[in-house]
């Protein structure tokens, strides 16, 4: 089909006409077309456009995504099952959710300008700790069910000793928890057992409690604790944080482990995600926990600081041996979260949490007025009720009034939450046949109740006025550096514009309040986005079908890997469980494969940085028997576009293997070149890279998966409909809520704008590597010269003639107002660089400049006219403090 030009185009892309013209005389080319030819290997280039329609304008294309808006119908819930409504405060959701001061942060790798979110993810830890009774947290997960997955993993490495592989999980945890770890458990050879527990539970090396359970009842849960622990079990507790306010911690309790959403702390449902996941645990399994910590430090002047701790333990270094393959966690939403918890303080969030109870104390007194008696003494905000007290027509009748409750075979749930207001409640009441609701006082026993204090901290007393909290959330914006303050040229993370018009859609309640578990009649706006969504990416990465479940780009990994292994099975070739994966892949890869049960072997590169085809070939052949697949990452993670893809490939398909594409540098490929057309099976696709979605200051992502058509089968499926096939995360769409920034981020660029963005990536990146190419030598090129969308400078040579390093460099780069590039990956003592299309020529230059700028000053030091040690290098970044010592030396 005809493609109509974008007039979105120009927001999008940085590079004006004339700033082309200059930019191409600077690399020494003719023009962009000849630096495509020079650059993608002709053998994969595409012979025609996307077949995708012409770009709108911002105006028409929030007008047609309105119209989707509109098909979602916003009906009233009690469903819960993990997923409640709730308040956002209007301050958070404009200073925090709609600034892109904090959306467009990247992961607070450079602790020295990332000190806000630290600062907020200290809260969120703090916070977490106060309510699980548990003195260590990490900084958030992905979502509940990949918690609960995260912790039977911590838990059986912890419990080395154990002669059991069996893992038991309580029959009233939620199903989406129990689809997620019966998925992970399979590929770990664990055995899960589900039962109510009790005196005859089997040995097992840990056990996961609901608390409260799934249909409500509030259990004592201690003699339960005591008894998996009598017989040497771990004991995880999947709580509810609202009500930890209320009742006692999982810590106080006896549990090991405790995990969870903080969804419910102000983040909206949006019908899945993304939220902040929680995972609290005993001091000693913090070397071994999932996820980032983050911890209090000193700077080198002995001022506190806060930075990531313990980042020895993240898969980056680790590789198949990482005690887990999450390389995000979703810091904006624990951010949002946290600060739901300063806004309110203790007090405020207790009256809330019995604002709820006591909603659900009215329920259970009206139907007792009715005799009819709620299956459970006990319980905080959901209450079960005998279905066969209510008429067969109930579920009928409350989908015509646009009711959703939840039904199990005997039983009617009812939950309740901060958003439930006193009319909503009589309207309830009114369809379940029962006296309008009365005032009613708490009901839980004193011998529930947590007689602790929590939340003791001073920033959880000090903010009551707005004002107050604005300057609060205004001061640590300010300790950050984000895209809305200068380009982030980090390599392999594209750092891109995420444009206001894609952004606006997110918070319209017809997108973010809606139930993951809703009634498909309600959700028809959701499910046309998400499919026009999935046959948009399908088209751009040349793939048959794409599963939008994989809530970040470790997770797609995960998700592709399984689709191989399900399709080997299918085959009757159980047996192939090798992964070959080049030395120069990203930490998640290897990380993955071991935990999709595959064993990982490594294939060397050559002094190109290309993967060595010669040992490929022999790698294969002699695993040919038992090849499962390849990961490889194109254009390489050095930043080339390798020749021989096809070849390698082929090679791999030869031997009964299939291909597996990571999709971290699909900003190249978009419009140039298909995965799907030049050989791979499957990739993700970083959402929150090529296509726009924020990385939010380390999360969230969206890491979906494109197969070709013999692997959709093996998609992940619904966690509520899972039937023994994969699940990766615990709601269907994954973070359903944000994907309305992907789609209109493809809507406005259209099939011509998207090859654009591909092709200014690239001409950005040559750009650089030109400017910097006398200063700092590029370490790797193609075939013709040329990089791809990210180059890579090697510091080596000048830190063995002066010691200065690729970190006293990318900390001298804050001084001029930058965050540092890409440190030491996937090459010691280099820096990769990626400008993205997103900047303009007076930003790349910016940029240029203060790199070349700096290797003046190494030139100083070279000539020894600095010192070698005392320099400005040696002691940066420099704060306002510095300037204004009057003793600085």
């Amino acid at each position: 089909m005809q493609a109509t030009p974008s007039p979105f185009l120009k927001r999008h892309i940085g590079i004006s006409a004339d700033a082309e013209k200059q930019m191409l005389e600077t690399i020494g080319i003719a023009s962009r077309e000849q630096l495509i030819g020079e650059t993608v290997p002709t053998s994969i280039r595409r012979n025609r456009p996307l077949e995708l329609e012409g770009g709108l304008s911002e105006e028409q294309a929030l007008e047609q995504i309105g119209l989707l808006a509109a098909q979602n119908v916003q009906a009233l819930n009690f469903i819960g099952q993990g997923y409640y409504g709730c308040h956002t405060p209007a301050v958070i959701r404009r200073q925090i959710l709609e600034n892109p001061g904090w959306y467009t942060a990247y992961t607070p790798y450079q602790a020295e300008i990332s000190q806000g979110r630290l600062q907020m993810l200290l809260n969120y830890q703090q916070m977490i700790c106060d309510l699980t009774g548990l003195p260590v947290a990490n900084a958030s997960l992905l979502d509940e069910g990949t918690a609960a997955a995260e912790a039977m993993a911590m838990a059986r490495r912890a419990q080395r000793k154990s002669s059991s592989n069996r893992f038991f999980v309580d029959s009233n945890c939620h199903p989406q928890t129990l689809a997620v770890l019966e998925t992970r458990a399979r590929y770990f050879g664990f055995e899960i057992e589900t039962g109510e527990p009790g005196q005859e539970n089997p040995e097992c090396f840990a056990a996961l409690l609901q608390y409260p359970g799934s249909d409500g009842k509030v259990e004592k849960l201690n003699d339960q604790i005591d008894r998996f622990k009598q017989m040497g079990a771990l004991v995880i507790v999947a709580a509810d944080l609202l009500s930890l306010t209320l009742l006692k911690s999982p810590g106080e309790l006896g549990a090991d482990i405790a995990i969870g959403t903080s969804q419910r702390f102000g983040v909206p449902m949006g019908f899945g995600g993304p939220h902040a996941a929680f995972f609290a645990f005993r001091d000693e399994f913090k070397r071994s926990a999932p996820g980032r910590i983050i911890g209090v430090s000193v700077d080198s002047r002995g001022k506190p600081a806060l930075r990531m701790a313990m980042q020895t333990r993240e898969q980056h270094i680790r590789r198949e041996k990482a005690t887990s393959n999450i390389c995000t966690s979703q810091v904006l939403l624990a951010v949002m979260a946290a600060a739901y918890a300063v806004y309110h303080g203790p007090e405020g969030l207790k009256d809330i949490a019995l604002q709820v109870h006591r909603r659900a104390c009215s329920l259970a007194q009206a139907c007792r007025a009715k005799n009819i008696e709620p299956l459970h003494s006990q319980f905080f905000d959901t209450l079960a009720l005998p279905r066969s007290a209510f008429s067969s027509d109930l579920p009928e009748r409350a989908n015509e009034q646009q009711i959703n409750l939840r039904f199990s075979e005997d039983k009617l749930l009812i939950s309740f939450d901060e958003s439930h207001t006193d009319s909503q409640q009589a309207q309830l009441h009114q369809l379940l046949g029962l006296e309008a609701p009365q005032a009613c006082e708490a009901q839980l026993p004193a011998s529930a109740l947590r007689t602790d204090n929590w939340l003791q901290h001073e920033v959880f007393h000090r903010f009551r006025s707005e004002t107050d909290f604005m300057r609060y959330l205004q001061s640590l914006q300010s300790r950050d550096l984000a895209l809305d303050q200068s380009m982030i040229p980090l390599g392999s993370c594209t750092m891109k514009l995420n444009a206001a018009a894609e952004m606006t859609p997110v918070t319209w309640p017809a997108f973010a309040n809606l139930h993951p578990f809703a009634p498909k009649d309600q959700i028809q706006g959701y499910l046309k986005l998400i499919s026009q969504l999935e046959k948009m990416l399908a088209i751009a990465t040349g793939y048959a079908a794409v599963s939008l479940q994989p809530n970040a780009g470790s997770q797609g990994e995960y998700a592709g890997l399984l689709a191989i292994s399900r399709y080997h099975q299918a085959r009757g070739e159980a047996q192939r469980d090798i992964c070959l994966i080049p030395q120069s892949a990203h930490g998640t890869n290897p990380a993955s494969a071991q935990m999709a049960g595959m064993q990982v072997v490594v294939v060397k590169c050559d002094e190109d940085g290309n993967v060595d085809v010669e040992d490929l070939t022999r790698q294969a052949e002699k695993h040919s028997k038992n090849l499962a697949a390849a990961m490889l990452t194109y254009p390489s993670t050095h930043g080339v576009f390798e020749q021989a893809i096809r070849e390698i490939c082929q090679v791999i398909h030869r031997h009964g293997g299939q291909v597996y594409v990571d999709g971290a540098n699909l900003n190249a490929l978009v419009g140039l070149a298909d995965p799907g057309e030049f050989g791979s099976d499957v990739s993700h696709l970083n959402l929150h890279k090529t296509f726009c979605i924020p990385h939010g200051g380390g999360g969230p992502g969206v890491g979906p998966i494109g197969v070709a058509e013999h692997l959709a089968p093996f998609l992940p499926a619904d966690p509520l409909d899972a039937n023994g096939r994969d699940v990766v995360s615990s709601a269907r769409y994954g973070s359903a809520s944000i994907l309305p920034i992907s789609w209109m981020y493809i809507r406005m660029m259209g099939s011509d704008g998207l090859q654009l963005a591909s092709e200014y990536a690239i001409l950005s990146a040559n750009y650089i590597a030109a400017r910097l190419q006398q200063a700092y030598p590029v370490l790797y090129r193609g075939q013709k010269g040329r990089v791809a969308h990210e180059c890579i400078i090697d510091i080596r040579p000048i830190k063995d003639r002066t010691g200065i390093g690729e970190e006293d460099i990318a900390k001298r780069l804050m001084d001029y107002g930058f965050h540092a590039p890409t440190m030491s990956f996937p090459v010691a003592g280099t820096l990769m660089i990626e400008p993205t299309e997103s900047e303009s020529l007076q930003e790349l230059d910016r940029f240029c400049d203060a790199m070349l700028m700096i290797r003046e000053e190494i030139g100083r030091v070279e000539s020894g006219e600095w010192d070698a040690e005392n320099n400005p290098l040696r002691f940066a970044p420099h704060t306002l403090a510095d300037l204004l010592d009057k003793d600085w030396n």
